[in-house]
């Protein structure tokens, strides 16, 4: 999957601004998108995404449709959340889980194989 596009929808500002930080120390040549809504992210997903980091409720509900829609494409997904892992829809089970508070290294480990498989090429 080709990821010169990273996604992130989360509604923290300062959040998304250390996740495109930990991104860009991976990959500094990916263009990363960060969105705080799920209507912002459908718009973001009009051009192709090679990975995404969701939080999974944001300023206008939850990013489940936003997850599915992206795992039927392939793009390689991580939820980084205060929600409970078990709230998650089972079809959405298999998706990476990061609980917040997270630590920097947690992302890294987490997104560094995903963008080191060619998918910032």
């Amino acid at each position: 999957m080709h990821a010169s596009r990273v996604l992130v929808v989360e509604d923290e500002f300062f959040v998304a601004l250390e996740l495109e930080l930990l991104i860009h120390k991976q990959a500094p040549s990916v263009q990363v998108v960060i969105c705080s809504s799920v209507s912002d992210a459908r718009a973001a997903m009009a051009e192709p995404v090679g990975l995404a980091l969701l939080d999974i409720d944001v300023l206008d509900g939850k990013t489940y449709e936003v997850a599915a829609r992206l795992a039927e494409q392939g793009t390689p997904i991580v939820f980084i959340s205060g929600s409970r892992p078990e709230e998650i829809p089972p079809t959405l089970r298999d998706v990476h889980f990061i609980p917040k508070p997270y630590h920097g290294p947690q992302i890294i480990e987490a997104i560094a194989p995903l963008l080191a498989s060619g998918a910032h090429s």
